[in-house]
């Protein structure tokens, strides 16, 4: 099993057995942490924001068009910002670091 390491906006760290095949974002959703998510994985609210460890980065892969607009009109964007639907999580994402972005 594959494990998500998370940072809460109390900056409390924890960690979760993620499931392969789903969302990083319906990984969070499912084990209660504190994402909105209200479009439900659509990338049109951006309300399941999170930083990604520096480390991680470039096995995430890279922001597509439509969430980089939704990123923009944010405040709290940092280089790491990415919205936890548009990551795909697997075997590949094991240990995968994060840290759950303030709500705005």
């Amino acid at each position: 099993m594959a494990k998500i390491l998370i940072t809460n906006r109390d900056g409390e760290q924890s960690e979760i057995e993620g499931e392969i095949g789903i969302s990083v974002m319906e990984n969070l959703r499912d084990n209660d942490y504190e994402l909105e998510a209200i479009c439900g994985g659509q990338c049109s609210c951006a309300t399941c924001h999170i930083y990604i460890d520096d480390a991680w980065l470039s096995k995430v892969g890279a922001r597509n068009d439509e969430e980089n607009e939704l990123l923009e009109e944010l405040d709290c964007v940092q280089p790491g910002s990415r919205l936890s639907c548009q990551i795909e999580f697997s075997e590949d994402l094991d240990g995968l670091t994060l840290t759950i972005a303030p709500d705005e």
